[in-house]
């Protein structure tokens, strides 16, 4: 994450006897080892087994004789990596005392704060810092730190900034006064699902003449990770009732889409014939509700995403 940070408030400019550091919370990667064959004699015609030593596991089992390219050991992020929207975006705030042992100074009242500005907002939130238990204001000794966490759900495309304040009562023996900064983070977030939606109807079932529709919906995963759906539901809107013809109908297992790949899925939506009916816009539309798409990670980190109202015009009877 890039960072700027603004100048003090305090009437004397010297640097500050805190310093903050701001670590994105990420799951670690599985890491592939790849086994190395032997140097195998000019014209030999049998290949020789891998090395020992160059396989990530290994078995005696005849009946796993393909080498296991998962080794027993995990790869922590080297950089901030993606954000995608439909995720919990999460990191830890540290404000540290860089005071040496022996300084003439006391840092008291240390506090942090954080806020969020997204692409759809004019003002930006405020963040809401954890654990939820813990101390809101700390005195700090040389070497110590003062530690947050913040989580943020991700809910649109473009650049998000996160602010984070820093103040605290710097005192020595015969005055004190009170210090702020502010450091700004900013990163872009991604789309992780593309979700493109079609609607057909279908032939009543009753004599009341009560609309029947297909709902069809395909989702594209436009990440750079591999993620299993969990699942895809429609909360609908009064009057109106579905029937999922997807995966967990069919008892089938839950769909795996890799980085471009598209998975499509369908409902049948129908007016549950109550006596409330089904409400219309002012346009002759029909507002179904809106898509729920659940799915996890590679590494079980969870990621949700709700469409807009979703619907249809109602044809002329």
């Amino acid at each position: 994450m890039s960072h700027q940070r603004y100048p003090s408030h305090d009437p004397v400019k010297e640097p500050h006897s805190i310093s903050l550091k701001v670590l994105r919370l990420s799951r670690p990667s599985l890491v592939t080892q790849y086994p190395i064959d032997p140097p195998s004699s000019v014209g030999a015609s049998i290949k020789s087994a891998p090395i020992l030593a160059s396989l990530a596991y290994h078995s005696q089992v005849a009946s796993n004789p393909s080498p296991f390219l998962l080794s027993p050991v995990v790869n922590l992020p080297v950089s901030f990596g993606s954000a995608y929207v439909g995720e919990t975006f999460s990191c830890t705030l540290c404000a540290n005392n860089d005071l040496p042992p022996d300084a003439a100074k006391n840092i008291r009242d240390v506090r942090i704060e954080a806020e969020m500005k997204t692409p759809g907002m004019g003002a930006v939130q405020r963040l809401e810092l954890g654990p939820p238990n813990g101390q809101s204001e700390a005195d700090l000794q040389s070497g110590d730190t003062l530690q947050k966490v913040v989580s943020f759900d991700l809910k649109e495309e473009g650049n998000h900034v996160l602010a984070v304040t820093v103040s605290y009562y710097e005192a020595t023996e015969t005055s004190g006064r009170t210090r702020t900064f502010r450091k700004l983070y900013q990163f872009i977030c991604k789309a992780s699902l593309i979700v493109r939606t079609k609607v057909g109807s279908l032939k009543a079932e009753d004599t009341q003449g009560h609309g029947r529709w297909v709902l069809e919906a395909q989702l594209e995963n436009c990440s750079e990770d591999v993620v299993q759906l969990e699942k895809v539901v429609l909360d609908t809107e009064p009057g109106l009732r579905y029937r999922d013809c997807n995966w967990e109908a069919s008892g089938s297992a839950k769909p795996m889409l890799h980085p471009g790949e598209v998975e499509q899925v369908c409902f049948v939506v129908a007016e549950d014939g109550a006596e409330t009916g089904v409400e219309v816009t002012p346009d002759g539309r029909i507002i179904f509700g809106s898509l729920g798409i659940g799915w996890r990670g590679e590494m079980g980190n969870r990621g949700f995403l709700a469409t807009g109202k979703l619907g249809t015009r109602r044809a002329a009877r």
